[in-house]
């Protein structure tokens, strides 16, 4: 038992790392520049290795003004065995950030989906465009169907786009998040060839028409934003 017990961090750092924890903090408009001092401070402080920050400005949609923050990525068995968080974490989150909050935040887990990807996890970009979407009920599965027949177009316009499926986290979706490695100038019209004349090279003559059909037979609801990166106010 007490050799089991031994190799139970081992175990936790063999599992992939493939689960992100992310949660939007909304500051108190007239205290953006402390909280920024604050979220930093904290972050490079307490939050390193598998607990590493990445803080994003959330630039468009109905978050914006808002800041994403991303923890990890690690792994279920890291998760669960990561015990109570020091008094001192705990105190300084209370003491120096949360007062400059608005007082809610929202959480969710994620899972990423290599085989639905075509982008590394952790080949990040500084901006990202995220697409979120919900299945209809007993869906989640065609929708899946969609998203993986999505990847070959987002391949042949050479599209970096990580996807995930979230876990324990609201209503069961997907999160696209598409890596703009050239900037906004991706978003400009002509910069690649439309979604629809890629769909049909890679699929045929009117295939397009039919995703068309399929995705309104299995999408509830799709969103989308804007996010930038934040190196300063993330963790070292």
């Amino acid at each position: 038992m007490f050799f089991m017990c031994l190799l139970i961090p081992v175990f936790g750092m063999g599992q992939t790392k493939n689960v992100l924890n992310s949660t939007r903090y909304f500051c108190k408009p007239d205290k953006v520049m402390e909280f920024e001092k604050a979220l930093a401070a904290h972050a490079q402080k307490y939050h390193t290795g598998d607990w590493k920050w990445r803080v994003w400005s959330i630039e468009s949609g109905p978050d914006a003004g808002g800041y994403m923050v991303t923890e990890g990525p690690s792994n279920w068995t890291t998760i669960d065995g990561r015990g109570d968080i020091t008094t001192e974490h705990i105190t300084d989150w209370n003491k120096t950030v949360a007062p400059l909050t608005m007082g809610r935040a929202v959480s969710s887990y994620s899972l990423f989906q290599p085989d639905m990807s075509t982008v590394q996890l952790t080949d990040y970009a500084d901006k990202i465009l995220i697409t979120h979407m919900t299945p209809l009920p007993g869906k989640v599965a065609a929708t899946k169907t969609l998203i993986m027949q999505q990847k070959k177009v987002w391949e042949a316009g050479k599209e970096s786009v990580a996807v995930y499926s979230l876990i324990a986290s609201g209503e069961p979706g997907y999160t696209l998040v598409t890596r703009l490695r050239g900037g906004y100038k991706e978003l400009e019209e002509g910069y690649r060839k439309p979604m629809n004349e890629r769909y049909n090279e890679a699929y045929g003559a009117g295939a397009f028409e039919t995703y068309l059909k399929d995705y309104a037979n299995c999408v509830q609801g799709r969103w989308s934003e804007l996010l930038i990166y934040m190196p300063k106010l993330s963790s070292k």
